[in-house]
């Protein structure tokens, strides 16, 4: 009878919907274990439990089975965990529940201001924190500021206005040698090169863009996949002007109004009366690039918000809906190319000054497609994305030369730097498959109309994010 909670008579008890919904999360959870443990096994054999060594004779085959069974459990374990604390599902519906974690955190504008704050003190605290490895420590954080600011000028081109561009590191290359050669050949110092740098960058970006107009997707990601491949050959053959292969050594180093970073009479710290420290130079170092890159952010963000940041976003969304509105895509696409490549010449020119030293190897694909890794890994046209995926790419990858506890670990023969690639290839598939719109798969709109909602990165570059 209703009101009861009694059963009729004759009629069989119906168990509740998920009833049986925690014995089939935890099966589901331990078989897609097992099958991540089981891929694991196969992909890590032949680099984890096999090594070869060319010796006198041929060639020494040896065995590391705890490697790879350590990597196998780390594996399983980690799928494990991430079934049952992270993927919270209702695997009765099928459907994801909401990550609350995910909700939990700080806006952009919040984290970007801590983050500003914290890269403002780093070296300090750096030198009180790791006196003994300080310089480390900075010159990472330098290398790290440097692939921020080129992840930020491809930005403008890959993630607000769409062109897939895999010849990024060409405007690199042409901001580093221009100041190379200027100052090989005419003397001049950092600050003077460093504009004639970006414009020169900014003038190939031109040249880039022409060719290209008609072209997108993947026929555009090759012509500027040769156009980086040329740049990269022809510092290489023209010996005579460019050094060739040997490259360009003795580029000066930055001045502080005239004030060289050094020992002696007329340095910074004769003039000031601060004893010399080499680490001077390293923070001198730190500041430019962070300055440099602080305006490359600004620059962006008050372009996003002018008729041209929202004619890319609108050439990004649709191109031929781009041009019924009345948009010159020509133009709307060189100025991309162009202040994208202006930035990439601002820094290849800190480059340059920051190694003393430069040559074509510095310049190979390799180093257009880490650029263009930060830029998916962190969110397509998200600042704060690609800071947080340079920090753990750029950073982490370097971390690994100083594991060398792990040989305690696993053996003198193991050598973690030799699973850079490995770990920088994993890193990416695990975030594709996590976050397949990136670190950070929403953004805010450049135009709103009364009310300021976050678009959704799967509302992107579909015609359904405005």
């Amino acid at each position: 009878m209703a009101g009861t909670g009694q059963v009729p008579a004759g009629t069989t008890p119906v168990a509740p919907k998920n009833a049986d919904v925690p014995q089939t999360r935890m099966a589901r959870a331990l078989r897609e274990s097992l099958i991540a443990g089981a891929l694991a096994a196969i992909l890590g054999f032949f680099f984890l439990a096999l090594r070869t060594d060319i010796v006198t004779g041929g060639l020494n085959v040896t065995t590391r089975w705890g490697l790879w069974l350590t990597a196998i459990a780390i594996v399983f374990a980690g799928r494990m965990a991430l079934n049952l604390f992270w993927f919270d599902r209702d695997w009765g519906s099928g459907k994801p529940a909401r990550k609350t974690i995910v909700a939990a955190l700080p806006s952009g504008k919040t984290v970007g201001r801590v983050a500003l704050l914290f890269a403002l003190v780093l070296p300090f605290l750096f030198m009180a924190l790791f006196p003994n490895k300080d310089r480390q420590f900075i010159d990472l954080s330098i290398l790290i500021m440097t692939y921020i600011m080129l992840g930020w000028g491809l930005n403008i081109v890959v993630g607000l206005a769409g062109l897939l561009d895999l010849g990024y590191v060409a405007f690199y290359a042409v901001g580093a040698y221009s100041f190379g050669l200027s100052a090989h050949y005419l003397g001049l110092g950092f600050w003077t090169a460093l504009p004639m740098a970006g414009l020169l960058a900014a003038t190939w970006g031109l040249i880039l863009g022409f060719p290209v107009l008609r072209l997108r997707g993947d026929y555009l990601a090759i012509v500027t996949l040769a156009f980086g491949e040329m740049i990269r050959i022809v510092l290489i053959n023209w010996n005579d002007f460019t050094g060739g292969p040997n490259g360009i050594s003795g580029i000066p180093k930055p001045t502080f109004f005239g004030l060289e970073i050094g020992r002696g009479e007329g340095s910074f710290g004769d003039v000031f009366g601060i004893p010399y420290d080499p680490i001077h130079r390293f923070v001198f170092l730190y500041y430019i690039i962070l300055v440099l890159a602080l305006l490359t952010n600004f620059v962006t963000m008050r372009l996003r918000r002018l008729p041209i940041g929202r004619a890319w976003e609108a050439l990004r969304e649709d191109e031929i809906a781009c041009r019924s509105l009345g948009i010159n895509t020509r133009n709307t696409k060189l100025s991309a190319f162009s202040i994208g490549a202006m930035f990439a010449g601002f820094a290849g020119s800190f480059f340059a000054t920051r190694q003393g030293f430069i040559s074509p190897e510095s310049f190979t694909f390799l180093e257009s497609a880490i650029i263009l890794a930060i830029v998916v890994l962190g969110g397509l046209g998200s600042q704060i994305g690609i800071v947080i995926a340079s920090v753990v790419m750029v950073g982490g990858i370097e971390l690994l030369r100083n594991l060398n506890f792990l040989k305690q670990v696993f053996g003198p023969s193991f050598e973690p730097t030799e699973f850079r690639m490995l770990i920088f290839g994993l890193a990416m598939v695990v975030i594709m498959v996590w976050k397949p719109r990136g670190l950070v798969s929403t953004r805010e709109p450049s135009a709103t109309l009364k009310e300021k909602k976050l678009i959704k990165a799967d509302q992107v570059a579909q015609g359904e994010g405005h």
